[in-house]
């Protein structure tokens, strides 16, 4: 190695070469033969958007390192990458780029523009990710639009739906008027906002008074199905039984009486409408009340509702006030709290509406789940706890049918004369029913069917994944499944991580992963989540530009599972400066380093013996950190070590090893290379770039270090003792160094004398020549006990505020004496008779103030004192 052909400075342009390079080489490249331990890992499919985010930043950088940990730990690991392709997303920018809506053009040409954008914009993200440093294993890449995933995800749908945990059933759903499909109950999101409430008279059909109920939602009287009191509530005894008239619709309900209505809310009188909310829900089902539906699926009010049809609900809700204040029913309005459910991706406000949908039976295997949970192993442990209370709080199964396009296809016929739901054979999947036809006939004998036009939620492509990288059901996928870990995001634990469980269990009997890392979100510098609309939000790319990648891995890598993350630009930059530091001390050694460097050490130099425990002792703690998916930790402990132990204190202490040809010299080579190369590897995981460009120009080779590189743990050289007194030498060392900088002495100028004074004379002695030539220290000795000084008074001052009013008209003489006599005599007179006498008055030590002296040893020579940071050492130093 040359040092002359070692950059100046890092130069982190260079990163994409290395990429290459590993590509090239296929250094992460999955085996699968058994020869080594398997890891799997069951990568997060991110939606196809084009653009990496800081949250994919975290994530991947959580996944890559474990990924390469494990490597260089000789696992095969499977780091697989996916692409989540189907959803709203796509075909709203569909329809944004060609001016249209998804019916203006045929399904299939729809659908061909959507696929066209998807691999677009898995293209860009590949090449974002490459940036990053990620080491998937682009050989078992799955992207879930592709036919040989959609048959994947067809074909579980028929196991369930044979297994009965696939039924079809007319049902209260969720759905979002934005975006005109049923959504899940995990796809909803609740807000905080303030509505009114609205207090209306409902007449008593009798003429006997009216029942005035309390009411958010008065856009749905035409959908009033009764109206429901507490059976114990003194006020409404009366109406027991009775009925009462909508306002204006004049139709009549009956009041009947049900123990959970609250009635501390509003009046105590609710009205039960289709469907205000889950309660409605409830109480419909329990009373078997009838179902009047006010609102169509573009949220637009039905002809039901009279003259408010064609309307908005927003519309609606306005101009039925306004009817109810105008004819006196509505007696009062007050502004109330209220938690609204939001479609998760549009955040319009969600409707409860009944329609024919097909459902997984979720809570058919709800205990399942919670056993499968709680036998893996979470990090965070408490993020388990979110799964538990998703699992035990689900009322209604999961509503797999969406009302889209671009998705998987629901593979469902139905018979034009029995109308039995028809299913495709296995051989014949893929399917599009609205293109295809089944590949045989219905049992009743019809040949004539009529497709089903729904298609799937997108997490029946995604909740797969464990058997869709194990390439389930094909041979062997059993060597691979479960997975090893599953890394994802705490805001998706109640539906990706519940359903995957959910249908890896039902379909296999075997849980789908060992461990579930989780991580947070990430925040602007503003203290907000990321978001467009808050302009806080950081490209990946601007930081890898300025600072590279391995800059943005460090900040990543300085959290722990399950916590949100604030990005930066400071961290960023000292990532960056740390990194920069680290250069310039391998750029420093290599000009020291050749090809003769021993492999062992041959003397028994205690600060060489000081840093190689330092250094294994890191080893121990950055490995135990890995194995507990504790980042932070691990990158702090080389934050310390390197920048301090090796960087501040080390290589400032062999220096003059390197300068002059002693024996100790080879020892110090050997000692600054094992340092190095350790500490490259141990970072390797974090920063794969820096690491891999320092390594090779030690002359080492690439796929070593990524393949089974992990440095091996020497207990040996781990000694308490040794560090003792290593940092003994430092702390003196240390010391030295900041009185010579004090001074504006440079550093490479001598010290005449430096007496060392501590209880632990033979432990200082054992590092007295580092001590000695790391300062440039010409007498240097070791002293058991205190230095023996005086103090050599050079100036004093009166105190003028004590003087002029204690001595008043004598203040002068004072004064003068002060000034006119050797300061040393007057110090040395008030030291023996603890006064000075002037004519007729005398001062005190209160009088003056000592403001220039200096400390003489026992020999007459001006020393300055010195005591160490960490030790309190003395130090007698003569320049």
């Amino acid at each position: 190695m040359k040092s002359n052909d070692i950059p100046k400075d890092y130069d982190h342009t260079k990163e994409e070469e290395l990429q290459d390079l590993w590509q090239k080489d296929n250094t992460y490249r999955f085996i699968g033969d058994g020869t080594k331990p398997t890891y799997i890992i069951d990568t997060p499919p991110p939606y196809p958007t084009g653009k990496l985010h800081m949250g994919h930043v975290l994530n991947w950088v959580y996944m890559d390192i474990i990924a390469r940990y494990k490597r260089m730990n000789n696992f095969d690991v499977l780091f697989p990458q996916g692409w989540d392709c189907h959803g709203l997303p796509t075909e709203v920018k569909v329809e944004e780029i060609h001016n249209i809506k998804k019916n203006d053009v045929s399904r299939e040409t729809f659908r061909d523009y959507c696929i066209d954008l998807t691999h677009e914009n898995i293209e860009k993200m590949r090449l974002q990710m490459r940036k990053m440093g990620y080491s998937q294993d682009w050989d078992h890449e799955y992207i879930t639009m592709l036919p040989e995933n959609k048959k994947r995800t067809q074909l579980s749908f028929l196991k369930l739906y044979n297994q009965d945990m696939i039924y079809q059933d007319i049902h209260p759903i969720n759905w979002c008027p934005r975006c005109e499909t049923a959504i899940a109950f995990a796809e909803v999101e609740y807000s905080d906002n303030t509505t009114k409430l609205n207090y209306i008279n409902f007449p008593a059909a009798d003429g006997s008074g009216n029942a005035t109920i309390a009411t958010t939602r008065p856009e749905l009287l035409c959908a009033c199905v009764a109206v429901v009191v507490h059976p114990d509530d003194e006020r409404y005894k009366n109406l027991h039984g009775k009925t009462v008239k909508l306002p204006i619709y004049g139709r009549e309900v009956k009041i009947i009486t049900d123990a959970t209505v609250d009635l501390e809310y509003g009046t105590g009188v609710v009205m039960i409408c289709t469907f205000g909310d889950k309660t409605d829900v409830e109480w419909v089902t329990r009373y078997n009340l009838d179902i009047i539906n006010a609102i169509d699926e573009k949220g637009e009010m039905l002809p039901v509702a009279g003259k408010y049809a064609g309307m908005t609900i927003k519309e609606c809700r306005s101009s039925i006030i306004e009817d109810l204040k105008e004819e006196s029913y509505l007696i009062k309005q007050e502004d109330v709290d209220q938690n609204v459910g939001l479609c998760w991706r549009c955040k319009t406000p969600i409707e409860i509406m009944t329609k024919k949908q097909w459902f997984v039976a979720a809570n058919k295997m709800n205990e399942d789940i919670v056993e499968q949970a709680k036998s893996m192993r979470w990090v965070p442990g408490h993020m388990y706890q979110r799964l538990e209370n998703w699992a035990h709080s689900m009322d209604w199964d999961w509503c797999i049918s969406r009302q889209r396009i671009f998705a998987t296809p629901i593979p469902v016929w139905y018979c034009d004369d029995c109308h039995k739901v028809v299913l495709p054979s296995v051989e014949q999947l893929p399917v599009d029913p609205t293109i295809d036809k089944p590949d045989h006939s219905c049992s009743c004998g019809c040949n004539s069917f009529t497709p089903e036009e729904d298609v799937l939620d997108t997490w029946m492509d995604s909740s797969i994944t464990p058997l869709t990288i194990a390439n389930w059901p094909n041979e062997g996928w059993e060597n691979v499944y479960p997975a090893t870990l599953r890394p994802q995001g705490h805001d998706i634990i109640r539906t990706w991580a519940f359903y995957t469980i959910l249908r890896c269990y039902a379909l296999t009997g075997e849980k789908p992963f060992d461990e579930i890392v989780v991580n947070g979100m990430v925040f602007g510098e503003d203290g907000h989540k990321m978001s467009k609309s808050l302009g806080n939000v950081i490209a990946p790319e601007e930081v890898i530009e300025e600072y590279g990648a391995d800059a943005l891995r460090l900040w990543s890598a300085n959290s722990v599972p399950g916590a949100d993350v604030p990005f930066g630009w400071k961290d960023i930059k000292h990532a960056y400066k740390f990194l920069r530091k680290f250069w310039n001390a391998f750029r420093f050694i290599s000009m020291h380093l050749d090809e003769n460097v021993s492999d062992n050490l041959s003397e028994n130099n205690i600060i060489d013996k000081w840093i190689l425990s330092k250094l294994n002792r890191l080893n121990q703690t950055v490995t135990q950190a890995f194995e507990e998916y504790n980042f932070a930790t691990a990158e702090q402990a080389i934050y310390d070590f390197v920048w301090h132990d090796f960087c501040d204190e080390y290589i400032e202490a062999v220096k003059y090893r390197l300068y002059e040809d002693i024996d100790s010299t080879n020892d110090a080579k050997y000692t600054l290379k094992t340092v190095i190369e350790t500490t490259l590897a141990l970072m390797a995981p974090i920063t794969p770039f820096f690491a891999d460009t320092v390594n090779q120009y030690l002359g080492n080779d690439s796929m070593a270090l990524h393949q089974g590189g992990w440095p091996e743990l020497n207990d040996e050289l781990i000694n308490d003792d040794v560090e003792i007194v290593g940092s003994y030498a430092i702390d003196i060392i240390d010391e030295l160094r900041r009185y010579k900088s004090s001074k504006g002495i440079p550093l490479n100028q001598p010290l005449n004398t430096v007496n060392i004074y501590t209880t632990d004379v033979e432990k200082v002695e054992l590092t007295i020549e580092d001590i000695k030539n790391t300062n440039k220290v010409d007498n240097i000795t070791v002293v058991n006990g205190k230095p023996d000084l005086h103090e050599k008074v050079l100036a004093i001052e009166p105190v003028m505020s004590k003087v002029g009013p204690e001595f008043k008209q004598d203040a002068k003489k004072i004064i003068d004496y002060i000034s006119n006599n050797n300061p040393e005599e007057i110090a040395k007179t008030l030291d023996e008779k603890g006064e000075v006498q002037v004519d007729n008055v005398a001062f005190t030590n209160e009088h003056i103030t000592v403001v220039d002296s200096e400390l003489v040893s026992k020999t007459g020579e001006v020393v300055d004192i010195l005591k160490t940071e960490k030790y309190n050492i003395l130090l007698e130093v003569q320049q």
